[in-house]
């Protein structure tokens, strides 16, 4: 009876040992095949750049403008014709505005860059940019680490998207690290929001 009652628990504990690799697979099988490169991915009409943090002087973190400089590349080699970059927008904190001075300081006309400043998170990004902005084809741009999330979010959204990702690990291999490790807590959640997703559902102002 012991032993019995021993195996249970054994097969219980390994069953919630692999719960948290669920979401991961997931994030993993739903953006197969739409993860590419500058050069690979197919065009589109627009990027669809997500924030990260800004540094104390408000300008775009070493993590966001690993992201921006993609974008950049995709700007100039004709992948995209507009951007649309979303973060987040408060009292003397604005992610938007910061993606954009940075693109424009680059090379970007300014009328090719958009800001969202509702997007509190990847997926209010993409729900956002499909249901207020009227985005339905999209590369996705962001760190190599969170571009299965970010892929498989947008698609759920309704938008067809294809992702690029910024390989930060040589030049911020201890944010990178986490970042990994933090996918397998977040695509939980990212995987509970397309279950209970009713297309409509997105709220606030656009702003382009």
């Amino acid at each position: 009876m012991a032993g019995l009652r021993s195996r249970r628990l054994l097969l219980a504990a390994a069953v919630l040992a692999c719960l948290p690799a669920i979401p991961l697979a997931w994030a993993y099988r739903a953006s197969a095949g739409y993860r590419g490169t500058v050069a690979g991915v197919p065009p589109a009409p627009f990027a669809l750049v997500l924030g990260a943090a800004l540094d104390r002087h408000g300008r775009p973190s070493p993590v966001l403008a690993g992201r921006l400089d993609v974008a950049v590349r995709l700007y100039a080699a004709g992948k995209v014709r507009a951007l649309l970059v979303s973060g987040r927008r408060g009292a003397g904190y604005d992610e938007p505005a910061a993606m954009r001075t940075y693109l424009v300081a680059h090379g970007l006309p300014a009328s090719a860059v958009h800001t969202d400043g509702g997007g509190l998170t990847t997926w209010d990004s993409c729900v956002r940019a499909s249901t207020l902005f009227g985005v339905d084809r999209a590369v996705v741009v962001t760190q190599t680490f969170h571009l299965p999330r970010a892929v498989a979010l947008c698609r759920r959204a309704g938008i067809d998207a294809y992702g690029v990702g910024h390989d930060s690990l040589a030049d911020l291999p201890l944010v990178t690290v986490y970042g990994y490790a933090r996918e397998v807590v977040a695509d939980g959640k990212a995987m509970w929001s397309t279950l209970t997703y009713r297309p409509g559902s997105a709220t606030g102002p656009g702003s382009w």
